[in-house]
């Protein structure tokens, strides 16, 4: 059984589109957390250690952290070939993309979107960067590990709904943006990020 406990329009919600995507029956409690402008707060019911989320049950276990739950999920789920399998030649770049989302391309957009990349001069510098390595990919593409539909494009995609002014710019952009905002998954993940009404 999978369970994942959401709270709408936040890091969880790209964890609704890996789950539609993948296809296997799942369930969603709706949570709340704290929010940047001080509103909400922890839900007891949630399983996360810090009350944030995602948090995946799954079996009885409890995964967190966006790019671990993309990563079990893929490997949990190989049907939905959502990530290269151990051996596939392809895994190694999946798994780079996968954890450079986290520890790389979510934090220099943060520091972008907060001002901290005009001021600072290594944090423009792994902006930059970011947006080289980004653009290479896309050029190489049409997906993050070429000719393949992955969890790591989910990550990616994700920041484009709160960060697009932000991200590099251009046509392969342009062109990969519109192939994922595109996806029927998507669409139904969409349709299920807001709690229902009561």
């Amino acid at each position: 059984m999978l369970t994942l406990f959401h709270s709408p329009q936040s890091r969880s919600s790209r964890i609704i589109w890996l789950l539609e995507e993948i296809g296997e029956p799942y369930a969603i409690e709706y949570v709340t957390i704290r929010r940047a402008d001080g509103s909400g707060g922890p839900d007891p019911r949630n399983p996360h250690p810090d009350k944030k989320v995602p948090a995946l049950v799954h079996d009885d276990r409890v995964i967190t952290e966006s790019a671990a739950i993309c990563l079990h999920l893929s490997d949990a789920f190989p049907d939905a070939k959502l990530g290269p399998e151990i051996g596939d030649p392809s895994r190694t770049e999946y798994l780079t993309w996968l954890f450079y989302y986290a520890g790389v391309l979510e934090p220099t957009l943060v520091a972008k979107f907060t001002g901290r990349t005009e001021k600072d001069p290594d944090e423009k510098r792994a902006y930059d960067a970011m947006c080289t390595r980004l653009l290479g990919a896309l050029r190489r593409g049409p997906y993050l590990v070429g000719e393949e539909f992955s969890a790591a494009d989910i990550l990616v995609e994700s920041a484009f709904l709160w960060g697009r002014a932000h991200m590099p710019q251009g046509p392969e952009v342009d062109a990969y943006a519109l192939r994922l905002s595109t996806r029927p998954a998507r669409a139904r993940a969409l349709s299920k990020d807001a709690a229902p009404a009561t």
